[in-house]
């Protein structure tokens, strides 16, 4: 047996430690550590598994060191998933050599969004290996996702998609050398497990460092990308060590609410691209659509003007008494938010409820509201303006603070700013 040494690791933040300890000294979290048993013998480390045969020439890294001024400065060339949203939110596409953890509740849709999207990737070799389904399910579910194109399956469908139903991740090493692929998708990375990890079931802290760090090094040594699913704790976070979200290139979330159909990835971590994209889908029976105007969906239509009904606290800088009213707060399409951008909607919502006024349909606002009742800037202000634009609106309240720069002569859509709430409520009301 390979000696190994046990440090413990903190879920929640990554930090280690040499002994167990209630309360993790660098977050504070209590109950956190959990046991890591890491191989001392390379021998015995899992990286030994990973064939290493390929080449720079190849696509892999090449290996040694490189001076900064030899190094390439050409875009890396990226791979079209052939799906606008996920183009969008990764930063433009795939990145070869990249590890991208894909992470959400069960049943939420995201091995329906991945193996969607890669039987339509029919001009590479594509290894799918999952370790909760069988090749029949899988093969149900893809031939329900490709009729969705006029109804018939692309007789390309399939060609080059190769499915293996496997936990141990040298088995999967041993499939990738006969394969070959392009593209390597793990579903889910919590399945896996090692050799060199014995006394660790799947699933715990030791065998997912274990076999990311595996993935990792196949991926920059072959220059194939590689996707994995993670499970999501109760709380809403990626099971299993903080760590793991660390060693990954790209973090994506897919989240959304059982009780309504849209979808929406987000980017919590990206080095090959921006934090600030999200993609919108509709889930259908036929499988995730792409939402061409999320906004248009998720308003309001109707021929009735009817006063809001959402959450906010409008008492101490207006005047409004309403602390013993019950007020509540409704999102169409049961979306999460938190910009601060929608603090000026809110309160506006409010008063429209309070004195029962509908605020006219063509108006849009956005603006951060400080506690002495001030409108704040707020980020991507042209890129709202654009977008109210689109939309229909005719007027946008916006805080006068985000005025410049802004050419308003050029504008289709009437700016009026403003500097505190009141202000806000007397472009509104009158």
């Amino acid at each position: 047996m390979a000696k190994s040494k046990v440090v413990y690791v903190c879920d929640n933040c990554g930090q280690e430690a040499q002994k167990w300890v209630g309360r993790c000294p660098a977050c504070g979290q209590w109950n956190t550590m959990k046991e890591l048993r890491i191989p001392t013998s390379p021998a015995a480390s899992v990286s030994r598994a990973v064939p290493s045969h390929r080449t720079a020439a190849e696509g892999g890294r090449r290996a040694g060191a490189v001076l900064l001024r030899d190094v390439s400065t050409e875009a890396l060339p990226r791979i079209d998933m052939l799906d606008e949203e996920f183009n969008r939110v990764l930063g433009g596409g795939l990145v070869p050599g990249s590890l991208v953890l894909l992470g959400g509740e069960p049943g939420i849709g995201k091995s329906t969004l991945l193996l969607q999207t890669i039987v339509r990737l029919t001009g590479r070799r594509v290894l799918y290996v999952s370790g909760e389904e069988s090749e029949q399910q899988i093969k149900l579910r893809a031939d329900r996702l490709a009729r969705v194109q006029d109804g018939v399956a692309s007789p390309d469908f399939g060609s080059k998609l190769y499915l293996l139903c496997e936990s141990s991740l040298e088995r999967v090493f041993d499939e990738i050398e006969n394969v070959q692929p392009e593209l390597l998708v793990i579903d889910s990375i919590q399945t896996l497990s090692t050799e060199a990890a014995p006394d660790s079931s799947a699933g715990g802290v030791t065998q997912i460092r274990e076999c990311t760090t595996a993935l990792l090094k196949y991926a920059k040594e072959s220059g194939t990308p590689v996707i994995i699913v993670g499970h999501i704790t109760k709380d809403g976070a990626i099971a299993g060590p903080k760590v793991l979200e660390h060693i990954v290139d790209v973090v994506l979330q897919f989240e959304g609410d059982r009780h309504y159909f849209y979808r929406i990835l987000r980017g919590q971590k990206n080095r090959f691209g921006s934090t600030n994209e999200l993609g919108i889908y509709e889930m259908r029976g036929d499988g995730l659509r792409i939402v061409e105007n999320p906004s248009e969906h998720l308003l309001t239509h109707g021929a009735e003007e009817l006063s809001d009904m959402l959450l906010a606290v409008l008492e101490k800088r207006v005047g409004f008494k309403i602390g013993a009213k019950d007020v509540f707060l409704n999102l169409a399409g049961g979306l999460k938010v938190s910009d601060t951008a929608i603090d000026l909607g809110v309160i506006a919502a409010v008063l429209s409820s309070n004195v029962d006024t509908a605020i006219e349909r063509d108006v849009c606002m956005a603006g951060e509201v400080g506690l002495s009742g001030e409108i704040r800037p707020v980020m991507r202000i042209a890129q709202r303006i654009t977008e109210a634009e689109k939309l229909g609106f005719h007027r946008f309240i916006l805080p006068e603070g985000n005025m410049k720069g802004i050419d308003a002569k050029k504008l289709r859509i009437e700016l009026v700013p403003v500097r505190t709430v009141t202000e806000a409520l007397r472009a509104l009301f009158g």
